[in-house]
């Protein structure tokens, strides 16, 4: 076996630093966010600018390739519980968790609270299901309707539903951002969704003031009939038996978090569970209960007098149609490419280089906070794309955040209030596209509405700046440095 070749290193001078960044956000915000073209390509276009400069400091392949390999190495448990999510979400489909969730959800609708009914019903939902775009899709386009039918405004009640829906995708132990932004920072994932709430709970109470203010102030006289209403709880009502049981999946779940039990082992008990009762409650058959597990579940695969799944409606589709491992294998395939560019830019130095500079102008936990949610705004706005506005700056501050001796919670914390929420608010990414053409609102129309998606990076940096809710590393932590 050949001994590995090594070369004279040197550390990069701040130019040669900042290239690979430079190219980054020029690459991706004139190939994604003007020409449309996929991520994951333009990411290793990115990583080899990134290899060139790390080659011209001394670095050789075996290196860049070992520092590659360590990056996806510290992200696999992520990336285990994300393929674990894609099967949970499956059975619980099966067994009718979420539908019965959903089915019962709808029914505290209110006509004068319709906004604060909103962002509440599309936040429990999306935090059962991990998925803002599926709470979105789902009880947001019923909720647009009703709201049609009241008059009421429908930006308002558009912003409603995304700041909801974005509530879950950013608390939920099973949505994907929850789960990458601890991965970038070096948090864990529980000790993350608490810390969490120190700036989403005050944020939340800003939005329900907001919606609860406009709502009763509104004069509200039509009729709160929905058809889409009424034909998605009717067919949810012939596709499944109702029974209390069938919560037992999410009290696993719940019960596992709070007891600070190992995710995985708990996530696959409630899919176990789930699944048997989706075969002896939902009469689903065992084999289409596994492939639900692998490629999702789909409408098809429910077998009961009176329901015909050709005739389900769309809402009713886009609702059950979801889960599966194979759903997440896109996140895993642009966590790795982003890997490719981070691990790169570490062993070059280049992160380093860059951390210096900003330390030397972050002098305070609170400027070092705003120089976080900076960095996300920037990559938000340059990309589009939630995943690598965690992804990035989190590998950029970790080492920033212990030099001062805080918790990697505070990073993960700031990587999502700026990270996750604020990307919807952007006409030319993905998820602000989509959201408007599945609402029929136009993004800037429901910018101001969205009060949750802008409200936490400003309480994230004020509690940087008066230290309230900032974590510490233990003296055990300290060591471990």
């Amino acid at each position: 076996m050949n001994p590995k070749k090594t070369r004279t290193k040197r550390a990069p001078t701040f130019l040669e630093a900042v290239i690979p960044i430079v190219a980054m956000l020029l690459i991706l915000t004139i190939g994604k966010g003007v020409l449309g073209y996929s991520t994951e390509p333009l990411l290793i276009m990115v990583a080899g600018v990134a290899a060139f400069i790390a080659f011209r400091v001394g670095c050789t392949w075996d290196e860049m390739m070992d520092e590659i390999c360590q990056k996806i190495a510290k992200g696999m448990p992520a990336i285990l519980i994300l393929t674990t999510v894609g099967a949970m979400v499956g059975t619980w489909m099966s067994s009718g968790t979420i539908p019965m969730m959903i089915y019962y959800g709808i029914q505290i609708v209110s006509p004068r609270l319709l906004l604060v009914t909103a962002f509440l019903i599309t936040a429990v939902v999306s935090v059962v299901t991990g998925t803002s775009w599926g709470s979105v899709a789902t009880m947001g386009v019923a909720l647009m309707g009703i709201a049609s039918a009241l008059g009421v405004s429908l930006p308002a009640t558009a912003g409603a539903v995304i700041a909801g829906s974005y509530f879950g995708d950013k608390i939920s132990p099973m949505s994907e951002t929850t789960n990458l932004a601890p991965m970038a920072a070096g948090s864990e994932l529980y000790e993350h969704i608490v810390h969490m709430l120190y700036t989403t709970v005050p944020a939340t109470i800003v939005s329900l003031i907001v919606y609860a203010v406009v709502g009763l102030s509104a004069d509200v006289t039509a009729s709160t009939s929905s058809e889409t209403v009424t034909t998605l709880m009717t067919q949810l009502d012939i596709m499944y038996n109702w029974n209390p049981l069938i919560l037992l999946p999410v009290i696993i779940v719940l019960s596992g978090s709070l007891l600070r039990m190992p995710t995985i082992p708990v996530m696959l008990a409630s899919c176990l569970v789930a699944g048997a009762e989706g075969v002896f409650l939902q009469g689903v058959s065992l084999k289409n209960v596994l492939s639900s597990t692998v490629n999702g579940f789909n409408v098809t695969m429910i077998e009961r007098s009176g329901f015909d799944a050709a005739n389900a409606a769309e809402s009713v589709t886009k609702l059950i149609n979801r889960g599966g491992m194979m759903s997440i294998m896109t996140t895993t395939l642009l966590v790795f490419c982003a890997f490719c560019f981070a691990g790169i830019m570490s062993r070059a130095g280049c992160l380093d280089v860059v951390l210096q500079k900003i330390l030397t102008v972050a002098k305070s936990t609170g400027s070092l906070i705003l120089a976080t949610v900076v960095s996300c705004l920037t990559m938000a706005l340059c990309t589009g794309n939630s995943y690598l506005s965690i992804l990035i700056p989190g590998e950029m501050f970790q080492d920033a955040y212990r030099e001062r001796g805080l918790a990697a919670k505070n990073l993960s914390r700031t990587l999502e209030d700026a990270g996750t929420v604020f990307v919807p608010l952007i006409p030319w990414s993905a998820a602000g596209a989509y959201m408007a053409a599945t609402l029929g609102v136009e993004t800037l129309d429901y910018l101001p509405w969205a009060v949750l998606c802008y409200t936490g990076f400003l309480f994230a940096i004020l509690w940087g700046y008066t230290g309230f809710g900032i974590a510490k590393l233990s003296d055990s932590e300290k060591a471990a440095k």
